[in-house]
């Protein structure tokens, strides 16, 4: 189930992004508006939103249930033992005795 909201989640995200980056600023008619009498359109209302700003806002919606679903989901996990904690007891399991080695006669130094 967890796996499942985090597919779902990463889609939605992506679709959030790739919707927000289509969709036309406010700004971008600014500079028709001034010469073409239209100027109740500068900064006033758009009326009623479209496809993209419905869908935008759809999306945003499950983006934030999805987040806290899996925020709950995540939080309610019981914590393993934290194997960090105790590193002396493996530490002197791995290690062994150094025997010592016999130096060689040669003139090749050890």
């Amino acid at each position: 189930m967890y796996e499942v909201l985090m597919v779902i989640y990463l889609l939605v995200a992506l679709g959030l992004i790739g919707l927000i980056l289509i969709q036309q600023g406010k700004g971008a008619d600014m500079g028709a508006s001034f010469g073409a009498g239209a100027s109740a359109t500068l900064f006033g209302s758009s009326g009623s939103g479209n496809f993209l700003t419905r869908s935008t806002a759809v999306l945003a919606i499950a983006f934030f249930a999805l987040s806290l679903t899996i925020g709950n989901l995540s939080a309610n996990h019981a914590k393993s033992e934290d194997s960090w904690k105790d590193l002396g007891a493996d530490a002197a399991a791995v290690t062994q005795p150094v025997t010592e080695t016999q130096k060689s006669e040669d003139k090749i130094p050890d």
